[in-house]
């Protein structure tokens, strides 16, 4: 099932990603291929080359490096969860610019949400898991 997202005043393709408590909005739009990450350059915001792999990678499997511009807004999480976040919004406004991509980028698992979050503390616990410690006398 594909979901096509487009903005109604200039035609943008909209996706929206998510990654631990990351959310990212991505549109995309022809144009030259800058990335722009909150207002920032992509190297600016992410200085970690394997961050900034994450986030190109979607558009090297398509081939689209070149020919479209990228602005994303992020919020919540840490770099690795923001690139994360990235990565899927972009494969999913890919998707919404033209449907030809939704099978390479299905097959490298671009479209899959990584349901993996930080477990939430419990009552009684010192964490999530940890109990408390063990008195013999």
């Amino acid at each position: 099932m594909v979901t096509v997202k487009k903005d109604k005043t200039n035609g943008d393709s909209l996706g929206t990603g998510r990654r631990k408590t990351s959310v990212a909005r991505v549109r995309i739009r022809p144009g030259k291929g800058s990335i722009t990450v909150n207002g920032r350059t992509l190297e600016e915001f992410f200085p970690m080359i394997q961050q900034q792999v994450l986030v190109t990678q979607t558009l090297a499997a398509v081939q689209a490096t070149g020919t479209v511009d990228v602005i994303a807004r992020v919020n919540g999480g840490g770099p690795t969860g923001q690139a994360g976040a990235i990565r899927m919004a972009l494969a999913r406004a890919l998707v919404s610019h033209d449907e030809q991509n939704f099978q390479p980028l299905r097959d490298d698992d671009f479209l899959t949400r990584d349901s993996r979050m930080k477990e939430r503390k419990k009552y009684g616990l010192h964490g999530a898991r940890r109990g408390t410690q063990f008195s013999k006398r």
